[in-house]
């Protein structure tokens, strides 16, 4: 057998894993609300970003237009789909009964290490709210480390592959609602229903961790809808 055939045989692991790597990249700048519906992507700005070559980053966008999170525009330009109401109603309705049963199952077989870690994060985003001129952007990250502290500690993986792609819609339009209304920092929305889980979840009592969780996506989503930054269905 020839040398070339035998190269041949080799998967493309340096590829693969750049492609994994701008995937996962792109994904966050989703979910932690970096991007905001209609915001535009540029293959080549978005390699040179990650310092690798534009086939990875392409490879990236397409698994994440396939995925229903990215959009091809007539124009070809690749951009964070604009949500209507009713899309928004239909995810965080979808989202209160997956991530309700992640936080049960977080408060009934939690590890005293998960909850140190939940611990901090609620603390980290309790600081950010009350502080005097609250960072809307990293305030949406940390309401993110704190949902998915959470969901780490349900221990099923396939539950948490769910919740990461429900929040790679969910994270745009939560961002550009609180970069517009910052008042809701400030009201503490989150802040009560957020409090409430986490006692839930030190006293491993699963439904009332599920209640607080669905409670505070079903308020913020309320929310967002009032002040009517969606277009309608």
């Amino acid at each position: 057998m020839s040398s070339i055939s035998v190269l041949a045989e080799l998967p493309q692991l340096k590829r693969r894993t750049l492609a994994d790597t701008a995937y996962e990249a792109l994904a966050d700048l989703l979910a932690s609300g970096r991007l905001t519906p209609g915001d535009r992507l540029s293959l080549r700005q978005s390699a040179a970003a990650l310092g690798v070559s534009v086939m990875p980053v392409r490879e990236a966008v397409s698994r994440l237009v396939a995925d229903g999170v990215l959009e091809v525009a007539p124009t070809r330009a690749i951009r964070v789909p604009v949500m209507t109401a009713q899309d928004f109603r239909a995810l965080a309705e979808t989202r209160m009964a997956i991530e309700g049963m992640a936080a049960a199952r977080a408060a009934e077989r939690r590890s005293e290490s998960e909850l140190t870690a939940i611990r901090r994060a609620e603390a980290a985003f309790r600081a950010e709210a009350a502080s005097a001129q609250p960072d809307s952007a990293r305030a949406v990250r940390l309401n993110r480390d704190l949902h998915f502290a959470i969901y780490a500690a349900c221990g099923l993986a396939p539950l948490q592959e769910i919740i990461a792609r429900l929040w790679l819609k969910a994270g745009p339009v939560i961002n550009l609602d609180l970069r517009a209304h910052p008042e809701r920092l400030r009201h503490g929305y989150a802040l009560r229903r957020h409090a409430e889980a986490l006692a839930a979840i030190e006293a491993r009592d699963g439904p009332v961790a599920a209640a607080a969780l669905a409670a505070d996506i079903r308020e913020a989503t309320d929310f967002i809808l009032s002040r009517g930054g969606l277009r309608d269905g």
